[in-house]
């Protein structure tokens, strides 16, 4: 399990002008299965995402692909989670 935190760059400014691609993005991680979550980082700091199913090096090429990386409208920062305890409703992450 991952997560990852998208920082907002100095190149923030630019975030509306790929902000269809960058969703486009997210959609797809979920439709792929990989992403579970993703939301904003408080106060207005950029994003956060929780992956599941797939590797540190499948991870970071989607990472990769992401319109606001590419463009470095945010920095990405892989957090590798090995779960040791869930809620039995979160029982699918032990695997």
């Amino acid at each position: 399990m991952f997560t990852i935190l998208l920082t907002f760059s100095e190149n923030r400014a630019k975030a509306s002008q790929f902000m269809e691609g960058h969703k486009q993005w997210i959609s797809q991680g979920f439709d792929e299965g990989v992403f579970l979550v993703v939301g904003n980082l408080q106060p207005s700091r950029g994003g956060g995402i929780l992956a599941h199913n797939t590797t540190m090096e499948e991870l970071t090429e989607r990472l990769n692909a992401d319109p606001f990386v590419i463009e470095k409208i945010v920095e990405a920062e892989i957090i590798e989670i090995t779960p040791a305890r869930t809620d039995e409703r979160l029982e699918f992450l032990m695997a």
